[in-house]
């Protein structure tokens, strides 16, 4: 149980017998509440209230600028992400691209519903984005993304859509021959772990969920490393993110 005494700027952690008492102004206190805070955000929809460039982006704010970051570094000439939903976040790594002059993006979910296909249709950043309607594990889909990517570029991945332990670790297989060097395969939604009890929740999370798959990959594949991308900007006392994907960071290593 997590205690709060602001006036006392104190943050008090019970587990069964034993008290520990942090200042709010310590590491400690801050990765606590962020625990509480993700699990608040959880049972609210928090993520559910937010848009990008007039388009739904179902993602945690701050999984968004630690992305962003990531991007600009890396400056990937393709991003493939799939699970497009409403389309927000490839409008968001879309306006990136345009931002940089450099990168296009290829989307890719088993239903693009058609309104959400208009609505992209008529953006004005479409000319960055390549859609693929199909599940993201079937061999002509992956091939066909192969397709779409020259050999010398820097390719990014994002696996955002079924978040089943097996359909990641299929995507996992499937997208990481197309990762480059010193890039990344990302995997989103690992925070299904520690979400088990809560709303709209299994009881089977704790094992079948992106994280334990993501952990399983790089055991298997020693071209990745799970790796958490450097702050490119810290004057704070935090080093770890807040964030839904934990341990969701792997970097190529291959020769």
């Amino acid at each position: 149980m997590i205690q709060i005494d602001l006036e006392k700027g104190l943050v008090n952690l019970k587990d069964n017998d034993s008290l520990k008492e942090y200042s709010l102004g310590s590491p400690e206190a801050f990765a606590l509440l962020s625990k509480a805070w993700l699990r608040c955000g959880w049972d609210n929809k928090y993520v559910y209230g937010f848009s990008w460039l007039g388009r739904p982006i179902i993602q945690l704010p701050e999984d968004l600028i630690r992305i962003q970051e990531l991007i600009y570094r890396l400056q990937p000439d393709v991003i493939v992400e799939t699970g497009v939903a409403h389309g927000g976040s490839l409008i968001f790594y879309a306006t990136l691209c345009k931002a940089m002059e450099k990168g296009r993006i290829i989307g890719v979910d088993i239903e693009i519903r058609p309104h959400n296909r208009k609505a992209l249709d008529e953006h004005f950043l479409r000319p960055y984005i390549t859609l693929i309607e199909g599940s993201s594990i079937d061999e002509k889909i992956v091939n066909q993304v192969k397709s779409l990517v020259q050999p010398h570029e820097k390719v990014l991945v994002l696996l955002d859509s079924c978040h089943t332990y097996d359909h990641v670790m299929n995507e996992l297989k499937a997208y990481a021959p197309l990762v480059s060097r010193d890039s990344y395969i990302v995997v989103m939604d690992g925070i299904m772990e520690d979400l088990v009890g809560a709303p709209r929740t299994k009881e089977d999370w704790k094992h079948d969920n992106p994280k334990q798959a993501a952990s399983d990959f790089v055991k298997l594949h020693q071209d990745f490393v799970m790796e958490e991308p450097r702050f490119p900007f810290n004057e704070g006392n935090i080093q770890q993110r807040v964030t839904y994907w934990p341990s969701g960071y792997l970097r190529c290593v291959r020769a």
